[in-house]
């Protein structure tokens, strides 16, 4: 009876480390899944979830064209255009002045500049015209320095030919006649040769007599040449604010 009950606790304590065996390698079965299903899964941090919404949200906005601006410095190369009290030629005041505008220009968002000419450089009436009409330009823009047999006579005029750059030529002229303090000759209707053929607004502006002398060192000093390129930028930005034009 005794060897009986000695066999039953054997038979039980086998069990029940067997029962501990099987459950022990149950759990080990199943955290081995776990850990195999989780292992391929990329940890995510802050910055990464960061960069990936940024992905799906950001959004590209393309903005608008500038208003292209063709800036023309009169004559040049073979053509020196009026001499000056100094000895000085037009075509170099018309080019210091034109690059000073091109460069205030690309500063700009709203204007996408060109010039006819960039150096000592002869270009023909027509082909100036027919420079800003390829690129179909917003506005065409010749500078020039005037001329007279009196020397005594003095001031800005500004000239359009179609009506179309009648706007064009009194906004950018009250700019100039301010920023130059000469007298105000007016805006006048004018049938000049690379207006004609322009096919946008399009105006040449005589700053001021070269062959005044007052005028002419007014308009060869570096500080007031600026101004009255900051004048001729403030008129186009009025301008293409009030017509809205392109």
């Amino acid at each position: 009876m005794r060897g009986n009950r000695r066999n039953i606790r054997i038979r039980t304590v086998i069990f029940f480390l067997g029962a501990l065996v099987l459950i022990g390698g149950i759990l080990t079965k199943n955290n081995l899944s776990l850990s195999m299903l989780t292992a391929g899964e990329p940890k995510t941090s802050t910055h990464d979830s960061l960069a990936s919404s940024q992905a799906k949200t950001t959004a590209v906005s393309k903005s608008l064209d500038g208003y292209k601006i063709v800036i023309d410095a009169g004559h040049g190369g073979n053509d020196p255009g009026a001499g000056g009290v100094s000895g000085k030629e037009e075509k170099e005041y018309t080019l210091a002045l034109s690059r000073e505008v091109y460069e205030l220009l690309k500063l700009e968002p709203m204007f996408e500049p060109y010039m006819t000419r960039d150096d000592d450089s002869f270009v023909e009436l027509d082909d100036r015209a027919k420079f800003a009409n390829e690129r179909e330009a917003d506005a065409f823009i010749s500078i020039h320095g005037n001329t007279y047999t009196d020397s005594s006579i003095s001031g800005t005029e500004t000239y359009y030919f179609s009506d179309n750059s009648r706007l064009l030529a009194s906004t950018i002229h009250q700019e100039l006649v301010e920023a130059t303090g000469f007298n105000d000759r007016g805006v006048k209707h004018e049938a000049w040769r690379v207006l004609t053929q322009s096919e946008k607004p399009a105006i040449l502006m005589e700053v001021g007599f070269l062959t005044n002398k007052e005028e002419e060192k007014k308009m060869l000093d570096p500080a007031a040449r600026s101004r009255v390129a900051h004048a001729i930028v403030d008129g186009l930005k009025q301008y293409f604010t009030q017509t809205g034009d392109h």
